[in-house]
């Protein structure tokens, strides 16, 4: 982990080193290193609120904005697999979800942390260095928006592609039914030796659409 660390949150205060921990998370090579620093500076400025000491609350929003961003930078450098799967053995990711997972993020914060890190660098670093700066929520919203534009307006969009879109969805609402309704460790453990390969290939897919999928809706 960075040497640089967070104050206690219990005695916590404006720290002369905030520069300091900006550039270590700049410099974090891991994504569990990033979420261990916004996961701290979430904990102080829910602390600062509380305190109601609005220095240390902004002081704690720009870590942690900074640490998330951080990990979908990190996230970005992974190219999104295709028909592969995890070795269960290794340590080296096969995709976005993958390192992910590993490194303790759910879903949702790895969407966010790619959304924060869409967002053009100057415009991220003056929002937030500015007196309010945003929430993570609020960054994740203009990295959606940051993000280029199609070509054609709705009115373009091929007529296949809205039918595709219609089977999509219909798919996405059967399968979530069925994990509902279905125990994920019963259903895998009735399956035989020879068929776990190939399910782990279109598990692997289906994670790198859905990654794809759900980071640009």
């Amino acid at each position: 982990m960075n040497a640089v660390a967070l104050p206690d949150i219990a005695s916590a205060r404006l720290p002369a080193n905030y520069e300091a921990a900006t550039r270590a998370i700049a410099e974090c090579s891991r994504i569990d290193e990033c979420q261990t620093w916004a996961d701290k500076a979430e904990a102080m400025a829910s602390y600062a609120k509380q305190s109601k000491d609005e220095t240390l609350r902004k002081m704690a929003d720009r870590i942690q904005a900074r640490a998330i961003r951080r990990c979908g930078e990190l996230l970005k450098q992974i190219e999104p697999a295709k028909n592969q799967h995890s070795d269960a053995c290794g340590d080296s990711p096969t995709s976005r979800s993958d390192a992910a997972r590993k490194a303790g993020l759910s879903r949702d914060q790895k969407v966010t942390a790619l959304r924060v890190a869409s967002v053009p660098d100057e415009e991220f670093h003056a929002a937030v260095e500015s007196d309010s700066p945003p929430t993570v929520t609020q960054l994740a919203e203009r990295g959606k928006q940051s993000r280029p534009q199609p070509l054609v307006d709705l009115q373009g969009i091929p007529p296949a592609d809205f039918a595709r879109a219609t089977e999509a969805g219909g798919t996405l609402r059967r399968f979530a039914e069925f994990c509902q309704a279905n125990d994920p460790v019963r259903i895998a453990r009735a399956f035989q030796p020879h068929e776990i390969q190939s399910l782990r290939e279109h598990v692997s897919t289906v994670d790198a659409w859905l990654d794809q999928f759900i980071t640009h809706l």
